[in-house]
């Protein structure tokens, strides 16, 4: 069985995360759930996906979850795609886990 631990792995500058973003939504929610067969976590953004305002609310979303700044949130690849690698710079992958965990596990 896969579990939200594949959408997460280790890189020098931080940890990397895996995403599939569903832009337009009603309300903003990350996460929503972890997708297994994409293998990555859903995050659900209020902004359309037009001149890049759901990657920039997608950025802001994770900085606030993993209370990072904004800067230390880097979109990797998928800028226009809804499938998008970000990096978590400055935070360890089993503290990604730890928090993703409490969410996911109770």
């Amino acid at each position: 069985m896969t579990s939200y631990k594949d959408a997460i792995k280790d890189s020098p500058q931080g940890a990397l995360l895996f995403l599939h973003v569903i832009p337009g939504s009603t309300q903003t929610v990350f996460p929503v759930q972890y997708n297994q067969w994409r293998h990555c976590i859903e995050i659900k953004v209020r902004s359309e996906a037009k001149e890049n305002k759901a990657n920039i609310e997608v950025v802001e979303t994770l900085a606030r979850f993993f209370q990072l700044a904004a800067r230390d949130v880097v979109l990797i690849s998928g800028e226009k795609n809804r499938q998008k690698t970000v990096c978590l710079k400055k935070i360890s992958s089993n503290t990604v886990e730890r928090k993703l965990k409490e969410y996911f596990d109770g």
